[in-house]
């Protein structure tokens, strides 16, 4: 039996202790990130399950690597003596690279908060924040963030998934019914909890995010094939009149220009640079992955390979300016943009010049370095693809957030 933890607050003029060193932090991760490659590509065959595969999903990822706020995390991380909770971006690009270099999809499908954590701690009232964190202390929980649709992708002003009242009392448990699809939702066919993005009115601030259970009737969840990241489980979600009540909608105590739409697109922002941490940890796996493998290099080789050695370092200098920006202030996304698409970039550029300097049978003799090619395409589409980031990072330059000297 779980007891849940009461609620706690910090003291008026509380100030949150400094994050830890990158470098001891990252050093605090390493038997997790090495537990991750260990059965990395046993969790790349079709149809396998990190939640049997993978012991160290439940024995050791769970729940110390979490994220879970301090109230509902009794054994967080230990990083020089204190504890770490990896409640904030900074904290969390420094965790999930490393990981991501031991296996990024394990990292993608291991159980959590996920996106759907960062909306509830934007949205949630106090209430809904105990009843999803409770859920996730309690247990090994998976979760999903169930925004694209076949046809609108991730544009949430083109949503067509519907949330309508029933016309029963806005009282009773089933006030609302949930329809519609979603697809390509990264761990669809496992996960015990989420949140959909549906609309209830015409209109910009018609979207509402929705906490949903798969357990309730009328939800359906299909696995995807995929050529790479097999493990995260992408699938589509089929949703055919689904019980929703009042209490499940997020943000109902905020006004509706602060839910919906820009509820996702501060969840966005504070996303990017842990997914741009990701794809940098993907290309640091396969530079590393190369260099242990060809010993000797032409000059043009050597002269290639630092090359991406200095760009590794670069971006992930712009990863952690991305990761400050996005504590200080989730509503501008610019700088995460840029991390995102120059990470995705990079990610896939050093996985093919790794499989080019071992050569013509590289993909069957070096399987490992196969499926980091194959992973590391997934990165373009998660999180807005390069031409979203794009047109964010022009937004940025023409309101004077970058390139302003």
């Amino acid at each position: 039996m779980t007891t849940t933890p009461a609620r706690s607050r910090p003291p008026a003029g509380h100030r949150p202790p400094p994050p830890p060193d990158p470098a001891r932090l990252c050093a605090a991760v390493e038997e997790y990130a090495q537990a991750f490659r260990a059965t990395a590509l046993a969790m790349d065959e079709p149809g396998a399950d990190p939640r049997t595969l993978n012991p160290v999903v439940h024995d050791a990822y769970f729940p110390v690597l979490l994220g879970l706020p301090p109230a509902y995390n009794p054994d967080p991380l230990i990083v020089d003596g204190r504890p770490c909770h990896l409640h904030t971006c900074v904290e969390r690009v420094v965790v999930y690279e490393r990981l991501a270099w031991g296996d990024a999809a394990l990292m993608v499908a291991a159980p959590g908060p996920s996106l759907s954590g960062v909306l509830t701690e934007e949205l949630g009232d106090d209430d809904q924040k105990e009843r999803y964190y409770t859920t996730l202390a309690a247990r090994p929980t998976w979760t999903f963030f169930a925004l694209t649709e076949p046809h609108a992708g991730s544009d949430a002003t083109a949503l067509t998934t519907a949330l309508t009242e029933t016309g029963a009392d806005a009282g009773t448990p089933a006030a609302y019914r949930l329809s519609g699809v979603k697809k390509y939702i990264g761990n669809a066919v496992r996960a015990d909890l989420g949140v959909v993005f549906a609309r209830i009115k015409p209109g910009p601030v018609g979207v509402v995010a929705v906490l949903v259970e798969p357990t309730r009737p009328g939800f359906t969840a299909t696995a995807l094939p995929t050529t790479g990241m097999r493990a995260v489980g992408l699938g589509e979600i089929r949703l055919d009149g689904v019980p929703v009540a009042r209490s499940d909608i997020l943000g109902m105590h905020l006004s509706a220009t602060r839910r919906g739409i820009v509820g996702a697109m501060r969840t966005f922002n504070r996303a990017r640079p842990v997914v741009a941490a990701m794809a940098l940890g993907i290309a640091q796996a396969a530079w590393d992955y190369a260099a242990g493998h060809r010993r000797t290099l032409r000059a043009d080789e050597s002269y290639a390979m630092d090359a991406l050695r200095r760009r590794l370092a670069g971006t992930r200098r712009l990863v952690l300016a991305a990761a400050e920006q996005a504590d200080r202030d989730p509503g501008d996304g610019t700088v995460a943009s840029a991390a995102k698409y120059r990470a995705a970039e990079l990610a896939l550029e050093t996985a093919e010049y790794a499989l080019g300097l071992l050569g013509p049978g590289a993909r069957l003799d070096h399987p490992l370095l196969d499926k980091l090619h194959r992973d590391a395409r997934a990165f373009e589409f998660m999180e807005g693809t390069g031409t979203m980031q794009r047109l964010n990072l022009a937004l940025g330059h023409r309101k004077g957030r970058i390139l302003d000297d």
